[in-house]
């Protein structure tokens, strides 16, 4: 074995040990086969003699190439000792031995997979949910390491309903095919997916991607949380997606698959003090900060109705004056005025502005 696999040389002594047990077990339980002809084959249990552990040091192409190693010598020790008129009958026995030697193998490979594989989900289940319960560490990220996140490129996490018979695998496939790496687990009624990859350059390519993935989900909103640096700032996301997911149904007309930042309103009337703060923070206080004709503007846009003439009279400006103002304020806060449910969620951030920072002493609108 040390002359012709390079890789066996590579091996620790302990592991070489074992090897060499399991090709020797391998001979001696072929050869009382071939004694008792009332015995069955079992090759199988040859490999109880070594560690379930050994597995994951050779793999099973190797373990293909020392079986037919093994065999060889055999069969070359059978030309030499073995008078001619035998050869035949044991050749024949060698052949049939060694295709049961190779079932034997393929199920301890099979076995080693399924127990590994049941090992890995728990292990991400884990994990998504310390990313989910804020106990994001350098333990959990290394585990996320160990399961083959090697991204270190933007995150983002989405929440969706559970389907009736969820596939997580074939949504691990489906995203790596599109160049993405994922984490995914069942929480409760919700199919929670960490997801990472040089794709998500900004919200809407990471709702385009959730686009490629919602036939893993049931029916109702696909939540995609908003992007963050990395894996261990994955919480921030998680908890944006879930916290929108929650209310989604109070905006029944909502895309399928929708950005976490588009359902601020429902959050904030819902009382989740993240969304208050967000509205307030991005789109009050900046309206505020760029001067009072750009509030005003605003204000007198959506108390008239969203309408610009009537704005233009009821603040004695030019229309063409409110439309370049409404242009600026979409500038500054990223929220569009003339969108019906932007709107709305201006209306709301002013609103939460107002009751949140301005002075009632002041008497300021």
């Amino acid at each position: 074995m040390e002359a012709r696999h390079s890789w066996f040389r590579r091996l620790g002594a302990e592991d070489r040990s074992w090897i060499t047990i399991v090709a020797r077990a391998g001979i001696d339980n072929f050869m009382a086969w071939f004694a008792d002809a009332g015995r069955a084959a079992d090759p199988g249990t040859l490999f109880n003699a070594a560690p379930r552990a050994l597995t994951r040091k050779v793999s099973l192409h190797q373990t293909v190439d020392l079986v037919r190693t093994t065999i060889n010598v055999v069969a070359e020790q059978v030309g030499e000792l073995v008078p001619p008129d035998d050869r035949p009958a044991l050749e024949l026995a060698i052949t049939h031995f060694s295709r049961e030697v190779a079932f034997a193998t393929a199920e301890v490979y099979a076995r080693a997979a399924e127990l590994r594989g049941g090992w890995d989900e728990r292990m991400e289940a884990l994990i998504v949910d310390a990313i989910v319960r804020a106990e994001t560490d350098d333990l959990v990220v290394s585990r996320a390491s160990a399961l083959g996140w090697n991204t270190l490129g933007p995150v983002c996490v989405i929440a969706g309903p559970r389907p009736a018979e969820p596939d997580l695998e074939s949504l691990r496939t489906a995203a790596s095919a599109r160049d993405l790496t994922v984490l995914a687990s069942e929480q409760g009624g919700r199919i929670i997916v960490i997801v990472g990859g040089a794709l998500l350059t900004d919200t809407a390519a990471s709702v385009r991607l959730a686009q490629d993935l919602e036939e893993y989900f049931g029916a109702g909103s696909i939540v995609v949380g908003p992007l963050v640096k990395a894996l261990p700032q994955a919480t921030d996301s998680a908890q944006n997606a879930l916290s929108a997911s929650r209310v989604a149904h109070a905006w029944p007309e909502a895309p399928r698959v929708v950005a976490s930042f588009e359902l601020l309103p429902e959050r904030a009337l819902a009382g989740h003090p993240a969304a208050r703060r967000k509205l307030v923070d991005d789109v009050y206080r900046p309206l505020v900060a760029a001067g009072g004709e750009l509030l005003a503007t605003t204000i007198g846009f959506l108390d008239n109705g969203c309408a610009i003439e009537p704005t233009a009279r009821a603040l004695f400006v030019h229309a063409n004056t409110v439309r370049y103002r409404l242009r600026k304020v979409e500038e500054i806060t990223r929220v569009n005025p003339l969108d019906p449910r932007q709107a709305y969620a201006l209306h709301l951030a002013i609103t939460l502005g107002r009751l949140m920072v301005t002075d009632p002493a002041s008497g300021s609108r």
